[in-house]
């Protein structure tokens, strides 16, 4: 269960939302929700893309905020719909995180603790090849130095989920695309408009029982998004 010690608001006292996209995650959502038990609902965002399981049925009679994708639209779509509704009701920021069971949420007020020092937070693992697969560990390390020199700022690890966004981000950084390029797009943008980009350490937690990243297709979509973004 989630104990605050520090404000969920930001310094100019606006709210700040805990943001969870979800596909087909009925089972490890319900265990992730029941971990906020004492948490203000109304400010818990979660979006289901698309699911055909009971991911929204878990949702839908707690006072928790639920937005729907009719069908599956990406990771990063489902992120840039909920940065809209956040824009539109006045929140501050955002702590972004994913449904499966990798982020701890007692960790979220390691972000809260820090979101005045940078405009982007980025949860940073310990990552090495004893806790995540080699195939993960260099396609991390790899991502994160690319998006690093575009970007202009070093960023540790870019393929993390667990984030905290300022609104004035999600205001002025454009996106674009809608699947899970979307993270490094944010990221890259953001650094090369002057936004600040910081770390925040989080326990390294790697599933491996269900991933929808597909490593080539992903990839792909990866690179056409960093040698676009070398031209913009």
């Amino acid at each position: 269960m989630v104990h605050f010690s520090t404000d969920m608001e930001d310094r100019k006292g606006m709210k700040i939302a805990i943001v969870i996209p979800a596909y087909n995650e009925e089972e490890s959502i319900t265990h992730l929700l029941k971990q906020f038990n004492d948490f203000p609902r109304g400010n818990i965002i979660v979006v289901d893309d698309g699911s055909t399981d009971g991911t929204s049925s878990v949702v839908e009679h707690t006072q928790i905020i639920l937005l729907k994708h009719k069908k599956n639209k990406g990771k990063g779509m489902a992120h840039r719909t909920a940065f809209e509704y956040a824009r539109k009701n006045g929140f501050g920021g955002v702590i972004t995180m994913d449904a499966d069971g990798q982020h701890k949420p007692e960790e979220i007020e390691n972000f809260v603790k820090k979101k005045d020092s940078a405009d982007i937070l980025i949860g940073t693992r310990r990552m090495t090849t004893k806790n995540m697969p080699l195939v993960r560990y260099l396609t991390n390390r790899i991502t994160s130095l690319t998006v690093s020199l575009i970007a202009s700022q070093r960023i540790f690890d870019s393929q993390s989920g667990f984030r905290y966004i300022s609104r004035r981000v999600f205001e002025k950084v454009p996106l674009k695309t809608e699947r899970f390029q979307t993270e490094s797009e944010i990221l890259i943008k953001a650094g090369r408009m002057g936004f600040k980009i910081g770390a925040v350490s989080i326990s390294t937690i790697y599933q491996k029982e269900k991933s929808y990243i597909n490593p080539f297709i992903d990839t792909y979509r990866f690179i056409n998004l960093a040698v676009r973004s070398l031209f913009e």
